[in-house]
């Protein structure tokens, strides 16, 4: 029986406005319940934006809503359905582990996507149980916590409960589902989707939705649709610039994984870069390398180009000139990216405005980074505290001729050196979720059911310009191995 008076005093504030679209864009579909939800982790300042009363959602009622035992008032569960190209390969795909409950309304009038991940199978699993492991569940928390921390576009979470069950990949593991929120879980992928199975009339309609949902100021132009793909444009070449700029990897920049939000979405293989190597590469099946690091700002624009290839009927009626406009648009990315790439550097130099020779002196640097197998986060943070004996390559000769360059640089700017110091340390992170700390973190609570070293871990994440005493064991380097960490999807 639903407690309808603990729920509506929740905070719930639910529209369905994505379940008013055409009903091929989805399917209804209500969770499945679990034996015995037990909620492990919340997010209370995340709770309090939204609207929502954390003490009721922790109560039983709340936690059945977390656990999809219980519907919130006004929520109306869907899958929805979207496409991919899949390393490369198109395919038909959709929420096979997902339902989007409906969209919060906070008391600011935002709106926001509230899913719950891991609820059971639905119409779009193809074959999957729809359940997912309490690890990467976890996982996810902690990393797009840390993305909102450092101030990356991203969805978030709100709460990981555990199910009661076991669920069967390699090994048998705990289950669990996650709250996530998000701007929306409009897709590239879902584009796709509309574009090759249903209707040239269903697609403006969803061009229309998310016109009106994510960029209202659009909705005039002469030809929104054009606006649509050059605004996402943008916020993609800003995205895909903030990844680089802390050393994040996607793992699986799949056309089903970009979103038309410009929020960073699908937290799977990911991880942060320790030693600077362009190549990097963490997850297990991008054997290829096509999601490495230096790729991430080649395949946004790859991604995009599928983007716009489904809005070609909407661009112009005559298709060589829809073409035009797309080709046109897609080639600002990277000037959009570059710019984006180039001021954030700066920025971590604590360079306040612009030379000729500023990006000779970063591409020295990054040189000297690769080839001395520096640490990313730790060679930006020690400059930014003037620790040089710090830097591994700090003895060498070009690194000494790079510094002198580099203070006369700063030298011929009108800030002070303070005030260059205090932009670096504005703009490089003294800590990020070192990967080992994560799987410390993962392996305690998983394994142990101790969730104390995640909760250390998010509290020292959750402000990682501060440079508190506090962080410094944050900063440490994981320890030698002769093998390279690697990451699985958990699906």
């Amino acid at each position: 029986m639903i407690n309808k008076e603990i729920m509506t005093k929740t905070g719930w504030n639910f529209d369905n406005g994505y379940a008013r679209l055409p009903e091929s864009f989805f399917t209804l579909c209500n969770p499945i319940a679990v034996p015995s939800p037990k909620l492990v982790i919340f997010n209370d300042s995340l709770a309090k934006s939204l609207g929502l009363d954390s003490q009721e959602l922790k109560s039983k009622d709340g936690v059945d809503i977390l656990s999809g035992n219980q519907l919130p008032p006004g929520a109306l569960p869907l899958a929805q359905a979207y496409a991919g190209h899949q390393f490369g390969h198109f395919t038909m795909l959709g929420d096979g582990r997902a339902l989007l409950l409906g969209e919060q309304i906070t008391p600011k009038s935002d709106r926001f996507d509230v899913q719950l991940k891991g609820p059971g199978r639905t119409p779009y699993s193809r074959g999957g149980d729809g359940r997912a492991a309490l690890g990467p569940m976890l996982r996810e928390y902690i990393i797009s916590e840390a993305m909102h921390a450092l101030g990356i576009p991203t969805t978030r979470s709100l709460a990981v409960v555990t199910t009661g069950q076991w669920i069967i990949r390699e090994t048998q593991l705990p289950g669990a589902i996650l709250t996530r929120v998000a701007a929306s879980h409009i897709r590239v992928g879902t584009f796709q989707y509309v574009a090759h199975w249903c209707t040239p009339e269903e697609l403006r309609i969803l061009a229309d939705y998310t016109i009106k949902r994510h960029f209202p100021e659009i909705e005039g132009d002469k030809n929104p649709y054009l606006a649509l793909l050059k605004e996402v444009i943008k916020r993609q070449a800003t995205l895909i610039a903030k990844w680089q700029l802390v050393g994040f990897i996607h793992g699986v920049m799949n056309t089903d994984n970009m979103a038309i939000s410009g929020e960073t979405i699908d937290y799977g293989p990911c991880a942060f870069m320790d030693t600077y190597d362009p190549a990097t590469v963490f997850s297990s099946i991008d054997v290829g390398g096509r999601y490495a690091y230096r790729n991430q700002p080649k395949i946004a624009p790859w991604n995009l180009s599928r983007f716009a290839e489904t809005l070609l009927p909407l661009l112009h009626d005559n298709e060589q000139q829809a073409i035009k406009l797309a080709q046109d648009a897609i080639e600002d990315f990277d000037g959009l990216y570059h710019c984006n790439w180039l001021g954030g550097v700066r920025a971590k130099l604590g360079i306040f405005n612009e030379e000729l020779g500023d990006e000779t002196l970063m591409e020295d640097l990054f040189h000297m980074m690769e080839k001395h197998r520096a640490d990313y986060t730790n060679t930006f943070r020690d400059l930014t505290l003037n620790k040089l004996e710090e830097i591994g390559f700090s003895h060498t000769s070009e690194f000494i001729q790079w510094h002198e360059l580099w203070q006369r640089r700063l030298e011929r700017q009108q800030q002070s050196k303070n005030s260059s110091y205090q932009l670096m340390k504005d703009n490089n992170p003294g800590i990020i979720p070192r990967n080992h700390r994560v799987e410390e973190a993962l392996e305690a609570a998983v394994d142990k059911g101790d969730y104390s070293i995640m909760h250390r871990l998010l509290n020292v994440l959750s402000d990682p310009y501060a440079y508190s005493p506090q962080q410094e064991d944050y900063s440490t380097l994981p320890p030698p191995s002769n093998r390279p960490y690697r990451t699985f999807c958990g699906t």
